[in-house]
């Protein structure tokens, strides 16, 4: 079996990061002059993560490719990290959007594609009643306030390595002694984690029962396969018993399918036949444009209704003005009902068995002891042998320079991969040939270091 020599990853990350700078010299003007006005030369602190000694600049996204500034086509295996999972600039998306634009974009007002948007929703994942936001963060934010007002109880429950937006309850995780710490990384947390958050290893019914067994948890926020420490699946019969635990402590179950909507059209509860008390999506849903919802059974629905009075609706904590708005509702409906189809996962799934397949043959041919994971129409490979049991697990054995040179060969090839670990996305335009070639880069790359 095949041991990384890290000095030979040293010396070929410097080789690959001086082809990136010489093939870039447009995206490094440009990088240079945003220093002077974007804090890190950049617009949001997270995009100083790419591999490259600066990040790429975008001049045109089409589909499932971008080119850059200075000339270069890419296949996008990232898509916005789901964002644009429908694809970049889906035409029955635009088209919606353009309508809308001239119809009006924002007035405080429904119309009628809320309607039909709530209707697919409830088809889609078999909640009644939907409300909706600018992004799966205010729609976690505002479920778990939700819970707490119908439960009257104070906590939050959250699997260890969650991620859940920058919802301040979830930015914990659990320390060696079992103590629930602020996650590396937390910028200021508003308050000590340990005072509102209960955190659970992921597959562990037992933990996850001790830590509601007080009956002070509101709410248990999880993804149903975590996906952004690295794709961790349920174990069999995991995500049935959270389910009875959950309902036996009188405990809100969130199902949060913001990534995990890749399983499928009703994402993993749909697949799975689940019944959360509420779902929160987001991103994806908008084909690029900003939205997200959150869903509620009918028992929730009324106990919240009736304990929000009406003349507390517009100030409570919940919603703002630009929540629900007309744009952001036509983008939905027409990325849910012409791009995001049952025929178009059909398409995207098998697409991934194949991105999957060829990474795991590159990885038996060469004896590297790495492991493939999938999620419908979503992948990546763990540097471990076999498939991360939790969140803990996934992320001991992250490395952190060898995936950083993994994405920087592969954008020096013209692939770009997500940059937070070794993730790919299918969209709806993603091609046999673009998976193809993500194959043939990643076998060179493995070549490179293990020859």
């Amino acid at each position: 079996m095949q041991i990384l020599d890290r000095s030979r990853l040293a010396t070929l990350m410097v080789r690959e990061q001086a082809d990136f700078v010489a093939r870039h010299p447009r995206a490094a003007a440009l990088h240079a002059r945003a220093t002077g006005s974007l804090l890190d030369g950049v617009p949001m602190n997270w995009m100083i993560k790419w591999a490259g000694a600066f990040p790429l600049y975008v001049d045109v996204a089409s589909g499932a490719h971008f080119t850059d500034v200075d000339g270069h086509d890419y296949i996008d295996f990232c898509l916005g990290d789901t964002g644009a999972m429908a694809g970049h600039g889906p035409a029955a998306t635009i088209a919606a959007v353009e309508r809308q634009m001239r119809r009006g974009i924002t007035h405080m007002l429904p119309t009628e594609d809320a309607i039909w948007v709530g209707e697919e929703l409830s088809r889609r994942f078999g909640l009644p009643y939907w409300q909706f936001t600018l992004t799966a963060t205010d729609a976690n934010r505002f479920s778990l306030r939700l819970a707490r007002l119908i439960t009257g109880r104070p906590l939050v429950a959250v699997h260890d390595r969650n991620y859940h937006g920058t919802v301040d309850e979830t930015f914990a995780s659990l320390a060696d002694d079992g103590r629930v710490i602020p996650r590396r990384g937390s910028i200021g947390p508003q308050v000590e984690v340990a005072l509102t958050t209960r955190v659970v290893p992921f597959n562990d019914l037992d933990a996850l029962d001790r830590a509601l067994g007080d009956h002070q948890v509101a709410a248990l926020l999880i993804e149903p396969a975590l996906t952004n420490v690295g794709i961790v699946l349920p174990a069999p019969g995991y995500l049935e018993g959270v389910r009875e635990i959950t309902r036996g402590h009188g405990t809100i179950l969130i199902h949060d399918e913001t990534h995990t909507i890749c399983a499928g059209p009703g994402g993993v509860t749909a697949l799975g036949g689940y019944d959360p008390d509420m779902l929160v999506i987001g991103k994806t849903i908008g084909g690029g444009i900003p939205a997200a919802t959150y869903g509620m059974s009918a028992d929730v629905a009324a106990r919240a209704s009736a304990m929000v009075p009406y003349e507390d609706s517009d100030a409570g904590g919940i919603g703002g003005t630009l929540a629900g708005y007309a744009l952001s509702l036509a983008a939905i409906r027409a990325t849910l009902g012409e791009v995001l189809t049952a025929e178009a996962f059909a398409r995207m799934i098998p697409l991934a068995e194949r991105w999957a397949a060829g990474v795991d043959d590159v990885l038996a041919r060469h004896d590297v002891p790495w492991h493939v994971t999938r999620l419908g129409a979503r992948a990546e490979y763990h540097f471990m042998p076999d498939p991360p049991r939790n969140g803990r697990e996934q992320w001991d054995h992250g490395d952190f320079d060898l995936e950083r040179f993994l994405h920087l060969w592969a954008m020096n090839r013209g692939i770009l991969m997500t940059p937070f670990h070794n993730m790919a996305l299918m969209s709806p335009a993603t091609t046999r040939a673009d998976v193809d070639r993500h194959t043939e880069v990643f076998e060179a790359a493995v070549q490179a270091l293990f020859r």
